[in-house]
């Protein structure tokens, strides 16, 4: 094989050291890599195929069309396209359904994208999913869970690799990630509605975080990154107690919506642990909580079966007599 660029070789460096120091990957793991077409996934999935040999794994290609733009089909076809060049099994998924009136868009396509990504994988028995996290949405993560009041359990953000889910982009910026493409040049695609500052993700891309870098002469996401991960080791066996506790009866999922089970909680006042308990299933449900959600939650705990609460992003809240019920659609005792 001919050498790789330096642009290529640094991020390939990158991710060999994230995937080794979070243990991500065993040898025989078949990882299925969810690629969106746009330069993030299109980076992890040629970093993957570089470094299968390395980390003896295979790997599967998947692709969910939201049928949120009118050519996006023409993701779908480019991400088939590049399984193929690489010789790797391709499924793709299209949604059969839309975002409720008032729901968040990128909620609704967080959850459906979710299931969908969970049953391929079943399907295809893949050991590992890998998706295209990078350092850039680290800082976005935690800037994002500030100024919507998430709590602690928020901005730690998200690990690296938490059960079979890896993120080996996990410590490569998106400069590096361009950089990459281009030095391969490939031509990943571009969604438009990514640049729709309206929207407060890619308001806090294009506009917050480059005015903090500015301030911090170039460090700004590297700090927050940095301060997040410090907050994460200081909470450890809380968070740890807190994603083991699934199957204990505390709670109930469907694909719609989940239910906290009243008994579950603590006595008045409801403690740190308690709201991380919430905050996990909004998260899960793929909703951009708030404080307000949260608050909602726990004043329907404490009162009569019956009551309603009508929370962010068109989601609805009802006390059930064990549960308190959070779905998109209005839920029924």
């Amino acid at each position: 094989m001919p050498r790789r660029p330096p642009a290529v070789a640094r991020v390939l460096e990158r991710v060999t050291k994230t995937a080794r120091e979070h243990e991500m990957f065993e040898p025989g793991d078949l990882v299925l890599v969810s690629c969106s077409g746009g330069p993030d996934s299109v980076c992890l999935l040629y970093s993957l195929w570089y470094l299968r040999r390395l980390f003896k794994i295979q790997l599967a290609v998947f692709h969910f069309d939201h049928k949120l733009r009118p050519d996006s089909a023409k993701d779908a076809a480019y991400v088939k396209r590049l399984a193929e060049r690489l010789g790797l099994p391709f499924q793709l998924r299209v949604a059969e359904d839309s975002p409720l009136k008032g729901e968040s868009v990128e909620a609704w396509g967080f959850g459906v994208r979710l299931r969908s990504r969970s049953d391929v994988a079943k399907e295809f028995g893949a050991t590992k999913i890998a998706r295209a996290h990078t350092l850039d949405d680290r800082a976005e993560w935690v800037v994002m869970a500030l100024i919507f009041g998430a709590g602690p359990h928020g901005l730690v953000g998200q690990a690296a690799s938490d059960g079979a889910d890896v993120q080996p982009l996990f410590d490569v910026s998106r400069a590096e990630v361009e950089d990459f493409c281009r030095a391969l040049r490939l031509r990943p695609r571009i969604d438009p509605s990514n640049f729709d500052t309206w929207k407060p993700r890619a308001a806090i891309r294009h506009e917050v975080l480059p005015a903090m870098e500015k301030v911090r002469r170039g460090g700004a996401k590297k700090a927050i990154v940095r301060t997040a991960e410090q907050l994460r080791s200081t909470l450890p066996s809380r968070i740890k107690q807190d994603q083991g506790r699934a199957g204990d009866g505390w709670h109930q999922r469907s694909s719609d919506g989940f239910g906290i089970r009243v008994a579950s909680l603590h006595e008045e006042p409801f403690g740190w642990m308690d709201r991380n308990h919430i905050l996990i299933e909004f998260r899960v449900l793929g909703h951009r909580v708030t404080e307000a959600d949260v608050k909602a939650v726990l004043d329907l705990a404490q009162g009569r079966p019956g009551r309603r609460r009508d929370l962010s992003g068109g989601l609805k809240a009802i006390r059930e007599k064990e549960y308190v019920r959070v779905s998109r659609s209005s839920p029924e005792s």
